[in-house]
């Protein structure tokens, strides 16, 4: 199965330059990426993204933490550009699951990126509320799972194979590490992998022998020696 690969980014310049890429396939942003973008307004600012990005899917994450207004600004973002997935997570910031919010918006024909997800069994959560036409992407960490000591594969595993009966639903590999995620990715059966841009530079270089890798190694070795000047 083909995998998808989405670029992980709120900052305009690079926007630009991976929206131009074939082998990119849409983008995600989220609260702390837009942050880091230098974003004041983020109405204005997911604006400029939209206008960038017209044609692609795009990823755009609701900032609320309680139901009224996680709901109102869904909405409004919503109506920002017919590629716009509204980004909402699986749960506050207390701990409370958004089902109603995502059951809600799902029956309104909102496309969503449901986010923050860790295990199957919050996938199995949010598939019991959904129907079986309105696209959902389904986006579990595995980075930050594997940063505490777990293995994130067996609730991807889970996860797909819950999400079979479902033509709508996309599971998305995020929270990636290294560029070999993709591969892990692929072959699991994951729909998408959302990636930064240093990541999906190196997955386009794919393909060298191990003996290239050597050769580039020791090359990088010994120019830093040269430079260094070093003697013995």
């Amino acid at each position: 199965m083909k995998i998808k690969i989405f670029c992980d980014i709120a900052e305009l310049s690079q926007i630009k330059k991976f929206n131009k890429k074939k082998i990119v396939k849409g983008f995600t942003t989220n609260p702390s990426l837009m942050r880091k973008a230098g974003a004041k307004n983020y109405k204005s600012y997911s604006k400029k993204i939209l206008k960038v990005c017209n044609s692609k899917p795009v990823s755009l994450e609701v900032f609320a933490d309680e139901y009224k207004d996680m709901k109102k600004q869904a909405l409004q973002i919503n109506t920002w550009a017919k590629n716009v997935y509204v980004k909402v997570p699986v749960s506050n910031s207390k701990g409370k699951f958004m089902g109603k919010i995502i059951k809600e918006l799902n029956s309104k024909n909102i496309k969503l990126n449901i986010t923050a997800i860790y295990s199957a069994k919050q996938t199995e959560q949010i598939l019991k509320l959904i129907n079986k036409k309105t696209k959902v992407i389904i986006s579990i960490f595995a980075g930050r799972a594997g940063d505490t000591g777990i293995d994130p594969v067996p609730e991807f595993k889970k996860s797909i194979s819950l999400a079979r009966k479902f033509k709508n639903v996309e599971i998305l590999w995020a929270s990636v590490r290294e560029p070999y995620n993709y591969t892990q990715a692929k072959q699991l059966g994951c729909h998408i992998i959302t990636a930064p841009p240093s990541i999906i530079e190196k997955i386009e270089n794919f393909g060298k022998s191990f003996n290239q890798l050597t050769v580039e190694t020791v090359k990088a070795f010994l120019n830093d020696s040269n430079k260094s000047k070093f003697k013995i």
